[in-house]
């Protein structure tokens, strides 16, 4: 059984909103304690610490010999087995895919590198590798980027 941690991908921004909040609060203080870069710098610290606090950090995709689940330590979000997946549409080169369970409450994003997501996943290429090892082969695409799937062809030079 392997565990794969969700893990915040915009840690940046969420320290830079921690340290200019706090760097805006402080000089408000020093500055005699003017109410709105005060109140500015606060939230900033608040929206930065909010995000590294967030409970999405405590969900993870836990994968084994009968199925996928998703789902934090107190709460299962769902479980589908490897059979019951009806298409996976992967991008072995970014160690990204997308599992289709069916309906949208059970499909499953792996973000691959600058993909436009909010999250990251822990060991990335072993979560893609254990989902392609036990979906069954006819029921798995294999794309370049999964940005491109579904959208128009590139004209070819003639």
């Amino acid at each position: 059984m392997a565990r794969h941690r969700f893990k915040p991908r915009y840690r940046g921004v969420a320290w830079a909103s921690i340290g200019v909040g706090g760097s805006v609060a402080v000089v408000s203080v020093i500055a005699g304690f003017v109410m709105l870069p005060l109140l500015t710098g606060a939230a900033g610290v608040a929206l930065g610490a909010a995000y590294f606090a967030s409970p999405t950090w405590r969900l993870a995709v836990t994968t084994d010999d009968t199925g996928l689940e998703v789902g934090s330590p107190t709460r299962r979000r769902f479980r589908i087995a490897w059979g019951d997946i009806k298409k996976v549409i992967a991008s072995p080169s970014t160690s990204s895919c997308f599992v289709d369970g069916g309906e949208p409450a059970k499909s499953l994003l792996v973000p691959g590198v600058g993909a436009p997501a909010p999250y990251d996943l822990e060991d990335r290429p072993g979560l893609v590798a254990a989902i392609l090892a036990h979906v069954p082969a006819d029921r798995v695409e294999t794309v370049e980027l999964l940005e491109l799937v579904g959208s128009p062809p590139k004209p070819t030079a003639t």
